[in-house]
Protein backbone atom coordinates (compact mmCIF):
# COMPACT_ATOMS: atom_id res chain seq x y z
CA UNK A 1 0.00 0.00 0.00
CA UNK A 2 0.94 3.70 -0.52
CA UNK A 3 0.21 5.93 2.47
CA UNK A 4 0.77 9.47 2.08
CA UNK A 5 0.34 12.22 4.87
CA UNK A 6 -0.20 16.01 4.22
CA UNK A 7 -0.86 18.60 6.63
CA UNK A 8 -2.84 21.31 4.17
CA UNK A 9 -1.57 24.76 5.10
CA UNK A 10 -4.25 26.87 3.77
CA UNK A 11 -2.72 29.91 4.23
CA UNK A 12 0.18 28.89 2.08
CA UNK A 13 -1.22 27.46 -0.54
CA UNK A 14 -4.28 29.87 -1.33
CA UNK A 15 -2.18 32.71 -2.04
CA UNK A 16 -1.33 30.69 -5.04
CA UNK A 17 -5.12 29.71 -5.36
CA UNK A 18 -5.66 26.51 -3.64
CA UNK A 19 -3.97 24.14 -1.74
CA UNK A 20 -3.11 20.97 -3.26
CA UNK A 21 -2.28 17.31 -2.50
CA UNK A 22 -0.02 15.34 -5.25
CA UNK A 23 -0.28 11.64 -4.71
CA UNK A 24 -0.51 8.90 -7.41
CA UNK A 25 -3.06 10.83 -9.76
CA UNK A 26 -5.12 13.08 -7.31
CA UNK A 27 -5.16 16.15 -5.98
CA UNK A 28 -7.00 16.78 -2.42
CA UNK A 29 -7.83 19.95 -0.70
CA UNK A 30 -10.82 22.35 0.84
CA UNK A 31 -12.63 24.66 -2.26
CA UNK A 32 -12.24 28.05 -1.65
CA UNK A 33 -15.74 28.76 -1.25
CA UNK A 34 -19.25 26.22 -0.85
CA UNK A 35 -19.63 23.72 -3.59
CA UNK A 36 -16.33 24.93 -5.26
CA UNK A 37 -17.65 27.93 -6.62
CA UNK A 38 -15.51 30.72 -8.16
CA UNK A 39 -16.87 33.99 -5.15
CA UNK A 40 -19.07 34.66 -2.68
CA UNK A 41 -21.87 36.67 -1.99
CA UNK A 42 -23.43 38.14 1.37
CA UNK A 43 -26.70 40.76 1.63
CA UNK A 44 -26.84 41.99 4.48
CA UNK A 45 -29.56 45.12 5.68
CA UNK A 46 -29.16 47.18 8.09
CA UNK A 47 -31.22 48.37 11.03
CA UNK A 48 -34.40 46.22 11.51
CA UNK A 49 -36.80 47.81 9.44
CA UNK A 50 -39.70 46.92 8.85
CA UNK A 51 -39.67 46.24 5.24
CA UNK A 52 -36.77 44.31 5.56
CA UNK A 53 -39.37 41.38 6.80
CA UNK A 54 -42.06 41.86 4.07
CA UNK A 55 -39.84 43.11 0.85
CA UNK A 56 -36.37 41.90 1.16
CA UNK A 57 -36.82 38.43 2.34
CA UNK A 58 -39.35 37.46 0.34
CA UNK A 59 -37.79 38.83 -2.63
CA UNK A 60 -34.55 36.91 -1.07
CA UNK A 61 -36.18 33.65 -0.95
CA UNK A 62 -37.88 33.85 -4.15
CA UNK A 63 -34.22 33.25 -5.51
CA UNK A 64 -33.39 30.77 -3.06
CA UNK A 65 -30.98 33.48 -1.71
CA UNK A 66 -31.01 34.44 2.51
CA UNK A 67 -29.50 37.02 3.93
CA UNK A 68 -28.24 38.92 7.00
CA UNK A 69 -30.47 41.13 9.22
CA UNK A 70 -28.61 43.29 11.74
CA UNK A 71 -31.31 44.45 14.02
CA UNK A 72 -31.28 46.65 16.72
CA UNK A 73 -33.10 45.53 19.61
CA UNK A 74 -34.44 48.97 21.50
CA UNK A 75 -35.76 49.94 17.86
CA UNK A 76 -37.12 46.39 17.40
CA UNK A 77 -38.79 47.07 20.80
CA UNK A 78 -40.37 50.22 19.84
CA UNK A 79 -41.54 48.38 16.39
CA UNK A 80 -44.23 50.28 14.23
CA UNK A 81 -44.46 52.91 17.15
CA UNK A 82 -40.48 53.70 16.32
CA UNK A 83 -39.84 56.97 13.86
CA UNK A 84 -38.97 54.28 10.97
CA UNK A 85 -41.04 51.37 11.26
CA UNK A 86 -39.25 48.41 12.84
CA UNK A 87 -39.49 44.46 12.57
CA UNK A 88 -41.61 42.61 15.45
CA UNK A 89 -39.49 39.96 17.45
CA UNK A 90 -41.95 37.24 15.88
CA UNK A 91 -41.64 38.62 12.26
CA UNK A 92 -37.58 37.97 13.36
CA UNK A 93 -38.38 34.72 14.50
CA UNK A 94 -40.22 33.64 11.92
CA UNK A 95 -37.00 35.47 9.39
CA UNK A 96 -34.59 33.06 11.45
CA UNK A 97 -36.51 29.80 10.75
CA UNK A 98 -36.80 30.71 7.33
CA UNK A 99 -33.03 30.48 7.34
CA UNK A 100 -32.31 34.25 6.98
CA UNK A 101 -29.16 35.03 9.61
CA UNK A 102 -30.58 37.33 12.78
CA UNK A 103 -27.66 39.24 13.91
CA UNK A 104 -26.40 42.01 16.74
CA UNK A 105 -25.86 45.53 15.68
CA UNK A 106 -25.97 46.81 19.10
CA UNK A 107 -28.65 47.73 21.43
CA UNK A 108 -28.85 50.98 20.48
CA UNK A 109 -27.00 51.80 17.43
CA UNK A 110 -24.85 54.22 19.24
CA UNK A 111 -21.66 56.17 17.61
CA UNK A 112 -19.25 53.96 19.56
CA UNK A 113 -16.74 57.62 19.33
CA UNK A 114 -18.75 58.72 22.19
CA UNK A 115 -18.72 55.04 24.40
CA UNK A 116 -16.00 53.73 26.85
CA UNK A 117 -15.07 50.35 26.00
CA UNK A 118 -17.23 49.18 29.04
CA UNK A 119 -20.16 50.56 27.36
CA UNK A 120 -19.44 49.58 24.16
CA UNK A 121 -19.33 45.82 25.86
CA UNK A 122 -22.81 46.57 27.22
CA UNK A 123 -24.51 47.69 24.58
CA UNK A 124 -23.09 44.36 22.46
CA UNK A 125 -23.83 41.81 25.26
CA UNK A 126 -27.84 43.28 26.31
CA UNK A 127 -28.38 43.09 22.23
CA UNK A 128 -27.06 39.35 21.91
CA UNK A 129 -29.89 38.30 25.38
CA UNK A 130 -32.09 40.22 23.69
CA UNK A 131 -31.97 38.15 20.42
CA UNK A 132 -31.25 35.07 22.00
CA UNK A 133 -34.25 35.58 24.36
CA UNK A 134 -36.44 36.70 21.64
CA UNK A 135 -36.15 34.21 18.65
CA UNK A 136 -33.57 31.70 20.45
CA UNK A 137 -30.73 31.42 18.55
CA UNK A 138 -27.47 33.65 19.89
CA UNK A 139 -25.44 35.36 17.75
CA UNK A 140 -22.01 34.88 16.26
CA UNK A 141 -21.17 37.75 14.00
CA UNK A 142 -21.33 41.55 14.74
CA UNK A 143 -21.78 44.59 12.96
CA UNK A 144 -20.59 48.45 14.00
CA UNK A 145 -22.88 50.79 14.48
CA UNK A 146 -21.97 53.86 11.74
CA UNK A 147 -19.33 51.17 10.45
CA UNK A 148 -17.01 52.70 12.82
CA UNK A 149 -14.48 50.62 14.59
CA UNK A 150 -10.97 50.85 16.39
CA UNK A 151 -8.78 47.64 17.01
CA UNK A 152 -9.79 47.71 20.92
CA UNK A 153 -13.67 47.46 19.85
CA UNK A 154 -12.90 45.04 17.21
CA UNK A 155 -10.92 42.94 19.49
CA UNK A 156 -14.12 43.14 22.11
CA UNK A 157 -16.55 42.49 19.76
CA UNK A 158 -15.15 39.54 17.68
CA UNK A 159 -14.95 37.66 21.04
CA UNK A 160 -17.03 34.07 20.57
CA UNK A 161 -17.74 34.89 17.13
CA UNK A 162 -16.92 33.81 13.92
CA UNK A 163 -16.77 36.91 12.27
CA UNK A 164 -18.11 41.06 12.40
CA UNK A 165 -18.51 43.02 9.13
CA UNK A 166 -15.12 44.83 8.93
CA UNK A 167 -15.56 45.86 4.91
CA UNK A 168 -18.68 45.81 3.00
CA UNK A 169 -20.16 47.98 -0.44
CA UNK A 170 -22.89 50.25 -0.08
CA UNK A 171 -25.90 48.77 -2.64
CA UNK A 172 -28.75 50.87 -1.10
CA UNK A 173 -29.02 54.73 -3.15
CA UNK A 174 -25.97 54.81 -4.75
CA UNK A 175 -26.56 51.55 -7.50
CA UNK A 176 -26.53 51.54 -10.66
CA UNK A 177 -26.62 48.78 -13.46
CA UNK A 178 -23.43 49.67 -14.51
CA UNK A 179 -21.98 49.06 -10.42
CA UNK A 180 -23.75 45.76 -9.99
CA UNK A 181 -22.43 44.52 -13.02
CA UNK A 182 -18.76 45.81 -12.23
CA UNK A 183 -19.27 44.51 -8.57
CA UNK A 184 -19.80 40.83 -10.00
CA UNK A 185 -17.30 40.95 -12.59
CA UNK A 186 -14.41 41.86 -10.13
CA UNK A 187 -15.57 39.35 -7.58
CA UNK A 188 -15.55 36.58 -10.54
CA UNK A 189 -12.47 37.66 -11.65
CA UNK A 190 -10.70 37.93 -7.99
CA UNK A 191 -12.25 35.09 -6.50
CA UNK A 192 -13.26 36.78 -3.26
CA UNK A 193 -16.19 37.75 -0.70
CA UNK A 194 -18.23 40.24 -1.59
CA UNK A 195 -20.58 41.90 1.22
CA UNK A 196 -22.88 44.17 -0.08
CA UNK A 197 -24.86 46.28 2.98
CA UNK A 198 -28.35 48.40 2.32
CA UNK A 199 -30.29 49.79 5.03
CA UNK A 200 -33.95 51.03 3.35
CA UNK A 201 -35.24 49.60 0.45
CA UNK A 202 -38.43 52.17 -0.16
CA UNK A 203 -37.38 54.46 2.77
CA UNK A 204 -34.93 55.37 5.16
CA UNK A 205 -31.25 56.02 4.65
CA UNK A 206 -29.27 54.93 1.51
CA UNK A 207 -32.89 53.56 0.29
CA UNK A 208 -32.74 52.48 -3.51
CA UNK A 209 -34.06 55.00 -5.41
CA UNK A 210 -35.78 52.45 -7.74
CA UNK A 211 -35.66 49.01 -6.26
CA UNK A 212 -36.12 47.21 -9.14
CA UNK A 213 -32.40 47.49 -9.74
CA UNK A 214 -31.78 45.22 -6.75
CA UNK A 215 -34.49 42.79 -8.17
CA UNK A 216 -33.06 42.81 -11.39
CA UNK A 217 -29.25 42.13 -9.96
CA UNK A 218 -30.84 39.43 -8.49
CA UNK A 219 -31.51 37.56 -11.26
CA UNK A 220 -28.52 38.39 -12.08
CA UNK A 221 -26.35 36.38 -9.68
CA UNK A 222 -29.44 33.68 -9.76
CA UNK A 223 -28.42 33.04 -13.55
CA UNK A 224 -24.73 32.51 -12.59
CA UNK A 225 -25.66 30.20 -9.19
CA UNK A 226 -22.90 27.61 -10.82
CA UNK A 227 -20.56 30.23 -9.85
CA UNK A 228 -21.58 32.55 -7.01
CA UNK A 229 -21.97 30.86 -3.00
CA UNK A 230 -24.91 33.14 -1.75
CA UNK A 231 -24.77 32.38 1.84
CA UNK A 232 -25.24 34.50 4.86
CA UNK A 233 -22.53 36.78 6.97
CA UNK A 234 -22.14 33.73 9.32
CA UNK A 235 -22.00 31.10 6.72
CA UNK A 236 -19.52 32.65 4.47
CA UNK A 237 -17.59 33.72 7.91
CA UNK A 238 -17.57 30.67 9.35
CA UNK A 239 -16.85 28.50 6.11
CA UNK A 240 -13.21 30.43 5.63
CA UNK A 241 -12.09 30.12 8.73
CA UNK A 242 -12.62 26.31 8.91
CA UNK A 243 -11.16 26.14 6.00
CA UNK A 244 -8.06 27.99 6.73
CA UNK A 245 -7.91 26.36 9.63
CA UNK A 246 -8.32 22.68 8.47
CA UNK A 247 -5.39 20.24 8.61
CA UNK A 248 -6.21 17.28 6.03
CA UNK A 249 -4.41 13.41 6.96
CA UNK A 250 -4.86 11.68 3.44
CA UNK A 251 -4.07 7.85 2.73
CA UNK A 252 -3.95 6.88 -0.79
CA UNK A 253 -4.53 3.06 -1.85
CA UNK A 254 -5.50 1.20 -5.04
CA UNK A 255 -9.03 2.45 -5.56
CA UNK A 256 -9.68 4.96 -3.56
CA UNK A 257 -8.51 7.14 -0.66
CA UNK A 258 -8.95 7.36 3.37
CA UNK A 259 -8.90 11.41 4.50
CA UNK A 260 -8.78 12.23 7.98
CA UNK A 261 -9.89 15.95 8.96
CA UNK A 262 -8.63 17.54 11.87
CA UNK A 263 -10.17 21.11 13.33
CA UNK A 264 -8.80 22.80 15.93
CA UNK A 265 -11.95 25.71 15.82
CA UNK A 266 -14.68 25.58 18.13
CA UNK A 267 -16.93 22.78 16.98
CA UNK A 268 -20.01 24.11 18.64
CA UNK A 269 -19.62 27.87 17.29
CA UNK A 270 -18.39 26.36 14.09
CA UNK A 271 -20.82 24.38 12.16
CA UNK A 272 -20.28 24.70 8.60
CA UNK A 273 -19.73 21.72 6.76
CA UNK A 274 -17.02 22.08 3.89
CA UNK A 275 -16.65 21.39 0.18
CA UNK A 276 -13.85 18.62 -0.52
CA UNK A 277 -11.97 18.41 -3.97
CA UNK A 278 -10.72 15.65 -5.75
CA UNK A 279 -9.01 16.22 -8.96
CA UNK A 280 -7.70 13.66 -10.81
CA UNK A 281 -8.75 10.92 -13.57
CA UNK A 282 -12.13 10.37 -14.58
CA UNK A 283 -14.27 8.10 -12.62
CA UNK A 284 -17.34 6.44 -13.57
CA UNK A 285 -18.83 5.88 -10.11
CA UNK A 286 -17.73 7.10 -6.44
CA UNK A 287 -18.89 6.41 -2.65
CA UNK A 288 -18.37 8.74 0.09
CA UNK A 289 -18.65 7.85 3.60
CA UNK A 290 -17.42 9.57 6.70
CA UNK A 291 -18.36 7.28 9.74
CA UNK A 292 -21.28 5.53 9.20
CA UNK A 293 -22.69 8.72 7.21
CA UNK A 294 -23.07 8.05 3.51
CA UNK A 295 -22.33 11.00 1.55
CA UNK A 296 -23.71 12.44 -1.32
CA UNK A 297 -20.73 13.23 -3.95
CA UNK A 298 -20.92 15.22 -7.43
CA UNK A 299 -18.76 14.06 -10.61
CA UNK A 300 -17.93 17.02 -13.03
CA UNK A 301 -15.26 15.72 -15.60
CA UNK A 302 -11.83 15.24 -13.77
CA UNK A 303 -13.58 16.63 -10.60
CA UNK A 304 -15.15 14.85 -7.14
CA UNK A 305 -16.78 16.87 -4.89
CA UNK A 306 -18.56 16.64 -1.59
CA UNK A 307 -19.42 17.95 1.39
CA UNK A 308 -18.49 16.79 4.80
CA UNK A 309 -18.31 18.05 8.33
CA UNK A 310 -14.78 18.39 9.31
CA UNK A 311 -15.53 17.47 13.13
CA UNK A 312 -17.28 14.00 12.14
CA UNK A 313 -14.03 11.56 11.38
CA UNK A 314 -12.50 9.54 8.70
CA UNK A 315 -13.81 10.16 5.19
CA UNK A 316 -13.15 6.64 3.23
CA UNK A 317 -13.67 7.08 -0.67
CA UNK A 318 -13.74 4.80 -3.12
CA UNK A 319 -13.83 5.08 -7.12
CA UNK A 320 -14.93 2.69 -10.14
CA UNK A 321 -12.35 3.95 -13.06
CA UNK A 322 -14.11 4.77 -16.43
CA UNK A 323 -11.46 2.71 -18.17
CA UNK A 324 -8.76 0.10 -16.58
CA UNK A 325 -6.49 1.70 -14.22
CA UNK A 326 -3.16 0.15 -12.88
CA UNK A 327 -2.07 1.51 -9.98
CA UNK A 328 2.12 0.47 -9.00
CA UNK A 329 2.12 -0.14 -5.24
CA UNK A 330 5.28 1.32 -3.50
Amino acid sequence: MKTLSLFILTSFFYAFGINTLSAADWKVYVAKYKQDKTCAITYTFDDGLAEHSTVAAPELEKRGFRGTFWVCGYYTEQGVSSKLPRMTWNELKKMAKNGHEISNHSWSHQNAKRLTLEQVKSEIEKNDSAIFANIGVMPVTYCYPYNYKTDEIVALASKNRVGTRIKQISIGGKSTPQRFAKWLDDLMKKEEWGVGMTHGINYGYDAFKDPSLFWAHLDKVKSLEDKIWVGTFREVSAYIKERDDIQLNVSIHKRGMTITPEMTLDKKMYTEPLTMVLVGEAVEKVSVKQGKKQLSAHIAGDKVLFDFNPYAGKIKVSFNYKQSKNVHEK
